[in-house]
C-alpha cells in the first residue's frame, strides 16, 4: 500500500503578526513547509482578510527534499503584502503533497511565547 506523504491544500485560520516587540526576538508568524519528495513542490499561498480582498496566488518554491519555514511578513504580490497588527487567515496550495505546519513568536513582553500547530488539510 502507497501512502501519499501530506497533502496538496492546507489552512491557516488564525494568523495576526503583531505590531511591536520587546527585546531583541521580533514578533513573526511561519508556514513551516515539508517536501519529502524529490521534485520541487510549487506553492500558491492566498493570504485572507476581514475587512478587505485576499492576496491571491502569491508564489513559494520548496526545493525537493527540504522544508522551508517562510515568514508570513515575507510574502508579498504586486507590492501587497500582510500588515502587522490586522488578523488574516491562509490557504496554502501545493502541486504535489506537503506538510505544513504553522509557528509564531509572540515578543510582545518581557516573556516570550511560541506556539505551533499543524494546518488543517483540505
Amino acid at each position: 500500500m502507497t501512502m501519499s506523504k501530506g497533502h496538496i491544500l492546507w489552512f491557516i485560520p488564525d494568523g495576526y503578526i503583531p505590531p511591536e516587540s520587546s527585546g531583541e526576538l521580533e514578533s513573526h508568524e511561519s508556514i513551516c513547509v515539508l517536501n519529502c519528495y524529490k521534485e520541487p513542490a510549487r506553492l500558491s499561498v492566498t493570504v485572507y482578510f476581514e475587512d478587505r480582498d485576499p492576496i491571491e496566488n502569491i508564489e513559494v518554491t520548496v526545493p525537493g527534499r527540504r522544508t522551508d519555514h517562510i515568514r508570513t511578513s515575507s510574502l508579498s504580490r504586486d507590492g501587497e503584502s500582510i500588515p502587522k497588527g490586522v488578523p488574516y487567515a491562509m490557504e496554502v496550495e501545493s502541486d504535489r503533497p506537503v506538510i505544513v505546519q504553522y509557528s509564531r513568536l509572540d515578543s510582545t513582553q518581557a516573556e516570550n511565547s511560541l506556539m505551533t500547530t499543524m494546518a488543517f488539510p483540505g
